[in-house]
């Protein structure tokens, strides 16, 4: 009997009621790997499973292997290159990482951090040397999400290569004058370099699993060849913690992506403490990562430890790795090894292992994500995996290196300066050229230009097709349709024909289908409501793309719009997941960028499930220039009648409004919205310009006028005149509205002048939220050039020679309206849908929120009256005639 047969039987010797037939059948197991090896001992274990479970014996599996590296030391692939130049580069590299954040720390407060990429230089190291393309012509390039708080590192890596200059490596978070760089990857401030934001932790993993499922899509449409191209995304384990970060894995498995590869920097620590102190992070993931269809790849021990682990005949050190808590290997690498050797190796056995080892030798034992032996090894398996997405599990030791200042120490995170002699502790470790002297003023280090390390540099790089992180920021123009090419929607709508906007917006996205340039590149995309926004008639037109095909006859195979997956279609359907819906937009919405080849993607949503559920994806979106349509459906507080507090959207503009580089808009009419679409589309596809479009759209129906004359630079800035009054002799009112209540709007006009003889201008607005943005811009320019020629906005230009009070009412909170409230210069009253939604009907829900016609009569009256125009009496007359209870609840508070 074998020592490792001896073992085993051991261990299951108290509870085994047979041991003789337990000896029998390790015995044959051990002899089946001895001969055959592990692959067929694996094959015949799994239909033993499979027997026992068409048999009736349906016991669960475990998902864990033990703590130990996933791929043996005899099949580990062999690094190329020149190992010891690589570690000279890593080390400057992690050198300059530090110096950077030191000194920005030494005349500002701005900070940095120095441990994350400390514990994960050597996985980004072997990454730039031998497996991330770049664009080439011989390669569409791979894609690398960095985690947020390893930027410096990456700075540090260009800065060697004479990408950035140690002028801009001293104002690494210092933007505002220029030359400097940005805190964490983003692409707005750094736009041909990052590709991807990702230091909102959570979003990098979900983003990088719908960015290859979209390489998937447009390879499949026959857009862009991605075969061979892969998507690799870093995070921490503490991010794990995020629900986004393994939120869609079960996505990834199900769809095989095989062309990404997570990074998992395991080094045990979060911001505060320990990730699971109690527990092993490692195998946590292993279950959860391997439970939803993933290769699993662990590298939890460095080749040091190769030697020790083959002396391990009984498995007693393995069992020690695995019983070991997370917690206590902290403590482990935060002491020395002296204590290592009495706490971990904690058994005569044990101490017998490393009896001839030092407790230097013993200190030295290192964790397999500072190997790039072991990391090769994993990151050439996962390149090669076929058929399933691969997890890397790599154990790492933060502020690695830092010693005292912070290795492995709970504060460590936050740890943003080192003093003297730790600094000469790292310069020692890593055997750097600088002397005591020169250490003082924590200077960087280069290569000089021919020298072999900067050479070697260069030439890895090159021949994986150029450097990296570099971004594209344009690709081939495309011709967009003219605005004549909606021409249906310019039109009124025939006599008794009423439609929604939601209607209007399928048309016109049937009119962009046709289209010859950009017809293919049109990509809807919805969570689970096509029927909901009309849009079922695309499942057969255009199909729902899925990379299998359909392998099932669907329910309504028999009928004129079934529900129809296709290896080409074009819609991408989510289920009920409204942040992989704005993940697979996100993807559409950047790939002029990542592959370089224009999408037009158009997103659309219950609204209120999207800037409020999805928020932080949409300010990441204007972070990377995504280009694009997000269309908020069935969206106003009044509008979507029977939902409830819960769906009713009276918001969604206001927060859309605090991204920059998004253009919200609340058409009433179809023909506003063919005016939006349009120019939208000249400006992203054809002009290139970083902007995305949100549009919200209802499911009221009502009649269309036609588009008057001229009005369409207008309806872009945000307001034009719909109507104008034409009784000079009656008191008049500015009356402004948008989207289903702009109709209120009108109606209440027609009251006014039938019940009290007051004349309305009616000014319909689109986006309040250009209006002020531009009202913004226009006193910005005048504080600035006080002697120059003062210019007005284009609310101020509307309503300049116009009389009486303006009156503005939506479907929103009243912020939304009173955005432009400093460019109305006579007395301005807004209306709007403040508090909590209700379930009623629509005519209800608008009396109850104060925004329906009558309620934007006696606002008008009011207005009047206290400009002196009209009698407080009346006003009061007005009231009673429409039925109003004075003391109704103020909706805001109830």
């Amino acid at each position: 009997m074998s020592a490792v047969l001896e073992e085993a039987l051991k261990i299951v010797s108290t509870t085994d009621v047979d041991p003789q037939e337990t000896e029998e059948w390790l015995a044959a197991l051990e002899g089946v790997m001895a001969n055959e090896g592990s692959e067929r001992a694996h094959y015949l274990l799994e239909k033993l499973i499979e027997f026992a479970r068409i048999n009736g014996s349906h016991h669960p599996f475990s998902a864990n292997t033990p703590y130990l590296n996933t791929i043996p030391v005899d099949q580990q692939a062999r690094i190329p290159g020149e190992q010891e130049i690589e570690h000279k580069i890593r080390s400057y590299t992690r050198w300059n990482a530090v110096a950077m954040v030191l000194r920005a720390g030494k005349d500002t407060n701005v900070g940095g951090h120095i441990a994350s990429f400390a514990s994960a230089a050597t996985l980004y190291d072997v990454g730039y040397n031998h497996f991330w393309h770049a664009p080439s012509e011989k390669h569409g390039g791979d894609l690398v999400f960095v985690q947020g708080h390893s930027s410096p590192g990456i700075y540090s890596r260009a800065f060697l290569l004479g990408r950035l200059t140690e002028a801009q490596l001293d104002n690494f978070r210092q933007e505002v004058d220029g030359c400097g760089l940005s805190s964490y990857p983003h692409p707005w401030l750094m736009p041909d370099f990052w590709q991807f934001p990702t230091v909102s932790m959570g979003l990098g993993p979900i983003m990088a699993i719908y960015q290859a499922r979209f390489m998937k899509y447009i390879q499949s449409r026959h857009i862009v060849q991605t075969e061979g191209r892969k998507v690799w995304a870093f995070l921490g384990d503490g991010e794990t913690d995020e629900p986004e970060s393994l939120g869609a894995i079960g996505m990834a498995g199900r769809e095989r992506l095989e062309n990404l590869v997570f990074v998992i920097n395991c080094n045990l620590q979060r911001l505060d403490g320990p990730v699971r102190g109690n527990g092993k992070i490692i195998q946590e993931l292993e279950s959860e990562f391997r439970g939803a269809g993933w290769n699993v790849i662990k590298i939890v021990w460095g080749s040091r430890w190769d030697a020790i682990l083959a002396r391990d005949k009984h498995g007693l050190l393995m069992k020690r790795m695995m019983e070991v808590l997370d917690g206590e290997y902290q403590t482990y690498k935060s002491k020395d090894g002296a204590y290592a050797r009495e706490h971990f190796f904690n058994t005569p056995e044990l101490k017998e292992m490393v009896a001839d080892y030092s407790d230097e030798e013993i200190w030295a034992l290192n964790r397999g994500g500072h190997d790039p032996h072991k990391i090769y090894a994993a990151f050439y398996a996962a390149t090669h995996h076929k058929g399933q997405p691969t997890v890397i599990l790599a154990k790492t030791i933060k502020g690695y290196g830092m010693g005292e200042a912070g290795q492995a120490t709970n504060i460590t995170h936050q740890q943003k300066k080192m003093p003297l002699e730790a600094l000469k502790k790292f310069r020692d470790q890593f055997k750097l050229p600088l002397s005591d002297e020169q250490i003082v003023d924590v200077p960087y280090l280069k290569f000089e230009d021919g020298s072999k390390e900067l050479e070697y540099m260069r030439t890895r790089r090159m021949d994986l097709g150029g450097y990296l992180p570099q971004r594209r920021q344009k690709a081939a123009s495309l011709q967009v349709p003219q605005l004549s090419a909606f021409d249906s929607l310019l039109k009124a709508t025939n006599e008794g024909r009423e439609i929604s906007t939601t209607m209007a917006f399928v048309r016109a996205l049937n009119v962009l289908l046709k289209d010859q340039v950009l017809g293919d590149r049109i990509v809807p995309i919805v969570p689970d409501e096509s029927r909901t926004f009309g849009m079922e008639g695309l499942f057969r037109q255009i199909g729902i793309w899925n990379q299998e095909g359909q392998k099932y006859v669907p329910q309504d195979s028999d009928q004129l719009m079934f529900y129809k997956e296709s290896q080409t279609g074009q819609i991408l359907q989510e289920g009920i997941n409204e942040a992989g819906g704005m993940c697979d937009w996100i993807a559409a919405a950047t790939s002029y960028s990542a592959h370089g080849e224009q999408m037009v993607p158009f997103y659309i949503f219950y609204s209120m499930f999207g800037f409020q559920r999805i928020g932080d994806l949409a300010w990441s979106a204007g972070d990377m220039r995504a280009r694009g349509f997000l269309i908020g459906g069935t969206a106003g507080r009044t509008t979507l009648n029977g939902e409830g507090l819960q769906h009713e959207d009276g918001h969604s503009l206001v927060w859309a409004s605090s991204i920059p580089n998004c253009l919200p808009y609340d058409p009433t009419f179809a023909y506003e919205l063919a005016v939006i679409i349009q120019n939208g589309l000249y400006r992203m596809v054809q002009q290139q310009e970083d902007v995305y479009y949100y549009l919200t759209v209802m499911n009221e129906n009502y009649a269309h006028p036609a588009m008057p004359d001229g009005v369409e630079q207008d309806i872009l800035k945000g307001m034009y005149a719909f109507r104008r009054g034409m009784d000079s002799n009656m008191p008049r009112v500015q009356l402004l509205g948008s989207g289903a209540i702009f109709n209120e709007v009108i109606a209440a006009s027609e009251l006014l002048k039938s019940d009290w003889g007051v004349e309305s201008d009616l000014w319909s607005c689109p986006s309040f939220t250009q209006l002020a943005r531009e009202g913004v811009s226009v006193e910005r320019y005048n504080l600035l050039h006080p002697t120059q020629t003062q210019q007005e906005s284009h609310v101020t230009k509307c309503l300049k020679d116009t009389d009486g009070p303006v009156i503005a009412a939506t479907d929103y909170i009243r912020t939304y309206a009173e955005q432009i409230r400093p460019f109305v210069r006579s007395r301005y009253v807004v209306l709007g849908t403040d508090g909590y939604g209700r379930s009623d009907t629509r005519k209800k829900l608008r009396h109850f929120f104060e925004i329906d016609r009558y309620w934007v009569t006696i606002a008008a009256l009011k207005a009047l009256a206290d400009d002196g125009i009209f009698s407080a009496s009346k006003v009061s007359e007005a009231i009673a005639k429409y039925n109003f209870d004075p003391n109704k609840p103020n909706p805001m508070t109830v």
